[in-house]
């Protein structure tokens, strides 16, 4: 569903992004993680349309998309949620969603059109529906708690209609108890759809739990792949990563 070919970007003198190269295959969930400064947010930055690369390719569903805009690579079917939730505070969840869905289908939507198209609203209410949120439809986003925001950016993405969904650090900023309340929205999300759900997290114990795939990044190159398994007992990884703390976990759990 998306190939990454040697994607490269530098600030100044600064090599952000070294000649990574990734795939993501339909239907699949993927994590990707490292420490900060590893190049996370740029290399969605970059695969997005929010950055133009120094180089590279991106092939979503078998186009090439590099160097278009943010919107066209919106409109080929990748979407993402921000780690600050981009919402509209004024308007209620339902309005918002409704705007993005008539957006997307190249209609106008204006909150003085009295009914807004069925069609619309269905799909709003259905997205609603499959996020847990039908119950605060009429809530003013700017009222909604943290989490709730968090929850309306991913309805935002969802749409759109995408083929590949980016999540940037979906749980950021939540205690422990809505940190698991939110992931276990995506993992069902993920699961009730055809998705190919990219996402960035900090929180080891999310990751392993969730992910089929974890992709390393440091510095700005790929460190390694593989499995939660595989990632868990990967020597490189511990030293430049996970650290000392988690080499003993997993030492004590093989025994």
């Amino acid at each position: 569903m998306l190939d990454i070919e040697d994607l490269a970007k530098s600030f100044g003198g600064v090599e952000a992004m070294r000649g990574v190269t990734l795939d993501f295959p339909a239907s699949s969930l993927t994590a990707i993680i490292g420490p900060n400064g590893a190049g996370k947010t740029t290399f969605f930055n970059l695969i997005s349309g929010h950055i133009r690369a120094d180089r590279g390719r991106v092939v979503l569903n078998g186009e090439d998309v590099m160097g278009r805009s943010s919107l066209e690579i919106v409109r080929r079917g990748m979407a993402r949620a921000f780690q600050v939730a981009s919402i509209f505070p004024d308007m209620t969840m339902e309005d918002s969603l409704i705007a993005a869905v008539t957006a997307r289908r190249g209609e106008l939507f204006t909150l003085r059109r009295r009914a807004p198209l069925p069609a619309a609203r269905d799909r709003a209410r259905e997205i609603l529906d499959t996020l847990g949120l039908s119950s605060r439809a009429g809530a003013l986003s700017r009222n909604l708690s943290h989490g709730e925001q968090k929850l309306l950016d991913i309805g935002l993405a969802l749409a759109v209609d995408p083929k590949v969904l980016l999540l940037d650090e979906p749980t950021a900023g939540m205690g422990a108890e809505e940190r698991w309340r939110m992931i276990e929205k995506v993992h069902a999300l993920w699961e009730g759809s055809d998705l190919t759900m990219i996402f960035i997290e900090h929180d080891m114990d999310i990751v392993f739990q969730i992910a089929q795939q974890i992709n390393v990044l440091s510095y700005g190159k790929v460190l390694a792949q593989g499995t939660p398994e595989e990632i868990k007992r990967n020597q490189d990884v511990i030293d430049a990563y996970l650290g000392k703390d988690h080499h003993h976990a997993v030492a004590e759990d093989a025994r």
